[in-house]
């Protein structure tokens, strides 16, 4: 009767370590997945983040002209 044990927890176990075998293969696979999409997002962040920097460069280093109205004569005091 001792030897019903040992071939109960094998009867039982063997195929819940094959499933969680199986269960860690595809979790690993969908992380491997992933992270390779949160690398292309990175890029696509830091793209933006470049352009971003060189419009807000403009912006602060353009000089400001005042507007001008078709017809309107602007007179500098000296």
């Amino acid at each position: 009767m001792e030897w019903l044990v040992p071939l109960a927890v094998a009867v039982i176990g063997g195929p819940l370590v094959v499933v969680v075998q199986n269960l860690r293969k595809e979790n690993t696979s969908q992380h491997a997945e992933a992270r390779e999409l949160l690398k292309l997002v990175a890029g696509k962040v830091d793209k933006v983040d470049d352009k971003l920097d060189g419009h807000i460069s403009w912006h602060l280093s353009r000089t400001r002209k005042p507007k001008v109205k078709k017809d309107e004569i602007i007179i500098k005091a000296d």
